[in-house]
């Protein structure tokens, strides 16, 4: 069940679909609350169908537009950064939209669990460029976000100030990190930082590398998509959720 939003973010307002489950196997009141930090791509139906299959495995999902500071856009789906025109725009949007910018945001997007009285521990997950966006937010909101994932998530342990690995000393939540097999945007080094990182901040995490698997293979409307890995995702990702947010 899928409704959509407004939310009064840092800079401005922003659109955002809430999805909740479609059945009643779990009860209102022992629902918790997921943030999905979008791709660069945008929000769109492919991520709202993930969206739903994770509201009904017991969540409520708020999926929000983190470049609402752009205006109206798109639309996008999975296969645009194929087009050089589209790309341009999205790479426009995506560096103009900081980490510290969604870490301002994510204040007004916890309080729409509260408004949705929807209790207890919340759970982030991002994929490309909101698998950094997920772990920021564990970061800045430790008493709120009790796990955090991210899946094909592109520098998370970069020389960059914001990088989020440097932020692990802050981090309560259980993180788990999915990597591509071949991801240029997070190569093997950054992985064996970000895993130092983590172990020396004492976060409980599991960062595992998906064989094989190219950037964006766990959404479905990506070229690369690979229906195999997906269910890999969606096993790890909901074992996660189960656990932490229990």
């Amino acid at each position: 069940m899928r409704r959509e939003i407004l939310i009064d973010a840092a800079d401005g307002v922003a659109k955002a679909m809430l999805v909740r489950p479609d059945n009643a196997a779990v009860p209102d009141g022992q629902l918790r609350g997921v943030i999905l930090y979008m791709d660069a791509m945008g929000p769109r139906e492919s991520l709202y169908g993930m969206a739903q299959r994770l509201a009904d495995a017991g969540h409520v999902v708020l999926v929000p537009d983190l470049f609402y500071r752009f205006g109206a856009y798109g639309p996008f789906t999975g296969t645009s950064f194929g087009d050089d025109t589209a790309r341009a725009q999205i790479m426009k949007m995506l560096q103009g939209t900081s980490q510290e910018m969604t870490k301002r945001d994510t204040a007004a997007f916890l309080a729409v669990f509260d408004k949705e009285k929807v209790a207890g521990p919340i759970g982030t997950v991002g994929y490309c460029m909101g698998g950094a966006r997920a772990l920021t937010a564990a970061a800045a909101y430790p008493d709120r976000i009790a796990a955090a994932a991210s899946f094909h998530g592109g520098n998370l342990a970069s020389e960059a100030e914001d990088s989020p690995h440097r932020l692990a000393d802050r981090i309560k939540a259980r993180i788990y990190v999915g990597v591509a097999g071949v991801d240029n945007s997070f190569p093997p080094e950054q992985s064996a930082r970000l895993a130092e990182a983590l172990r020396t901040g004492g976060v409980d995490h599991i960062i595992e590398n998906y064989v094989g698997m190219a950037h964006g293979w766990a959404v479905p409307d990506h070229s690369v998509y690979n229906e195999t890995g997906a269910e890999r995702h969606w096993t790890r990702l909901l074992t996660l959720f189960d656990e932490a947010l229990a």
